[in-house]
């Protein structure tokens, strides 16, 4: 039980640090070439076009696997 109780410690600590850090560093440098937020929605749009893409071409193999045997 202690172990666990000191890993956690050590963990919250680190956690701590490094978001105080960040802070700080943002605090100094407000633009440090963050991504934008619009680059951010392309990229999910992109994403889930892919999946629903991929996604499709599964159910329509899936439906006509049969014929496409004999191809």
């Amino acid at each position: 039980m202690k172990h666990t109780a000191a890993r956690t410690y050590r963990a919250v600590h680190w956690l701590t640090t490094r978001l105080q850090e960040s802070l700080e560093e943002a605090r100094r440098r407000p633009d440090r070439g963050d991504i934008s937020t619009t680059t951010v929605i392309i990229w999910v749009a992109a994403v889930t076009g892919a999946v629903l893409i991929a996604g499709t071409i599964a159910v329509v193999i899936a439906k006509y696997n049969g014929k496409l045997n004999g191809l």
